[in-house]
């Protein structure tokens, strides 16, 4: 049997907001990629390490799926999860979907997927389905990996049956906008204070500012760190600048929402984090050149500057969340209806 259904594939760069567009497009609901994650206070840091670890993690944004859940409530999106232990119930309930016309979001483990360019196991993926035959299920992912792909229904399951950190039970989900939705510009301010706030007042010193900071005192001795400096820091460069973990990609997405909004609201609060976070967007990709670079030479003075900018980052987004805070005890006049 095939099923499939007709969507909108839009070149996109994060994982998270790929699957949200195509799910809202199709209910008609078309918002930039910036937008998507902007209104879900999608901006985050966390740096995190133990000792079972290969290698320090660090994330750019929030936790996988809240980032979805944040935003279903700023729209007033219906939001109808699907979790469960069993591989058969979970693959019912999306082809049901699917059969009725109805594109899905699926969570999984990006590694299983017969087309994914990395080798590194990521139970916090998503990505949107809007097909099947006997054999294939079709996907639509990043830019990065390919837009529009396909995969084999068997390697969907092992992706969607994975255990491990950042895992989903056969994660599905599906949304719906509502009749009569609050306006998605006058949700601008609150997601903007509410990602704000929690950058600037994070619970543990890993997060936020703090965990710029704390990432910035230990990339300097990353080459310490693992026994493979030529394998683990250019693979951990490589994915700041392209799935966003620590650093440039969200930054850019940040960066971006926030140029749209000063075209919507004229506040020097937020004329301000968008200068910031324009700046510290370049200086996210400057880190990792830096790091992939001492990765290659051995050279430990990269770290040091690495560091050093990290530091410097810390302390810009600091200011910059500052001011995008006081958004929420002002009224900016709205340039656009």
């Amino acid at each position: 049997m095939t099923a499939v259904i007709d969507i909108d594939a839009r070149g996109t760069q994060h994982c998270e907001t790929t699957a949200l567009g195509v799910l809202l497009r199709h209910q008609g609901l078309d918002l930039s990629e910036p937008m998507l994650f902007g209104l879900g206070s999608g901006l985050s840091f966390i740096y995190w390490d133990r000792r079972n670890m290969d290698f320090p993690f660090l994330g750019g944004r929030v936790k996988p799926f809240d980032l979805t859940r944040k935003l279903a409530t700023r729209l007033g999106l219906e939001l109808l999860v699907q979790e469960t232990t069993s591989p058969r119930k979970a693959w019912d309930t999306v082809v049901a979907s699917i059969d009725a016309g109805h594109p899905v979001g699926l969570q999984l483990d990006s590694y299983y997927l017969d087309y994914f360019g990395s080798e590194v196991h990521f139970g916090g993926h998503v990505l949107a389905m809007y097909g099947y035959d006997d054999h294939n299920a079709y996907l639509v992912d990043t830019d990065q990996q390919g837009g529009a792909v396909s995969t084999t229904l068997t390697s969907l399951a092992q992706a969607r049956a994975a255990r491990g950190p950042m895992t989903a039970k056969h994660r599905s989900f599906t949304l719906t906008v509502s009749r009569n939705p609050p306006s998605p510009h006058s949700q601008i301010i609150p997601a903007i204070t509410a990602c704000a706030d929690a950058f600037l007042n994070p619970p543990i010193a890993n997060l936020g500012h703090r965990g710029i900071e704390k990432a910035g005192k230990a990339v300097r001795g990353w080459l310490q760190r693992t026994d493979a400096p030529q394998r683990d820091l250019p693979q951990a460069a490589l994915m700041m600048e392209k799935a966003g973990t620590g650093g440039a990609l969200f930054r850019n997405l940040y960066r971006d929402f926030l140029a749209e909004c000063t075209n919507l609201l004229d506040s020097s609060h937020l004329r301000t984090g968008y200068t910031l976070y324009a700046e510290a967007a370049g200086l996210w990709s400057e880190t990792a050149a830096l790091i992939k670079k001492a990765g290659e030479s051995g050279n430990a003075r990269c770290l040091v500057q690495a560091g050093s900018v990290l530091g410097d980052l810390s302390r810009m987004e600091r200011e910059a969340m500052q001011a995008l805070s006081c958004l929420g005890s002002e009224t900016p006049r709205m340039i656009h209806p």
